[in-house]
């Protein structure tokens, strides 16, 4: 069923990306295609109505239009954010890397590592314009301790053991 015409509950558990298109594209400045200072920076993400027993989030980010180099469509996971406190509303604009920097409340958020093996978001270097950005967030019944090389498969294996909830459509 398409999305035509879809207005989410305002009850609902969701996750809101004012920077991404409807298509799913981020604008230049989240990837490498951007200039200076507005190059590479991870981006504002915002989400509402918690689940009850929420203790912590969980936010994966992946382009899921990356090309695998034996050619099938692979998703590339570009952020993997842990232990994000259920007191802050969402992540500001360039919040990677600098968790230290942003207050207490900040302190304890986890970034896990990416495709390229890196923690941190990894702003995509795009080889055509039409790639698409899924982002999912992860409402979890208790912090989950991810270190700085873990891989995805085992952040999810503890995601799943400690998960209240999914945002829709992830």
């Amino acid at each position: 069923m398409g999305m035509t015409g879809y207005a989410p509950d305002p009850e609902e558990f969701r996750l809101v990306i004012s920077v991404i298109d409807k298509e799913g594209r981020l604008h230049r400045q989240y990837t490498d295609e951007g200039q200076g200072a507005k190059r590479g920076l991870s981006p504002p993400v915002e989400w509402y109505n918690l689940p009850e027993g929420t203790q912590s989030l969980a936010l994966v980010v992946e382009d899921i239009d990356a090309p695998d180099p034996s050619g099938p469509i692979v998703p590339w996971t570009v952020w993997v954010v842990a232990n994000i406190p259920p007191t802050l509303k969402g992540l500001p604009e360039g919040f990677s890397g600098k968790e230290g920097e942003l207050g207490e409340e900040y302190g304890k958020i986890q970034e896990g590592l990416n495709d390229e093996k890196i923690p941190g978001w990894r702003a995509p270097k795009l080889p055509s314009h039409c790639h698409r950005f899924e982002f999912k967030l992860y409402a979890l019944d208790d912090e989950v301790h991810i270190g700085k090389t873990v891989s995805l498969l085992w952040v999810w294996i503890l995601f799943l053991s400690k998960l209240v909830q999914i945002t829709p459509g992830g």
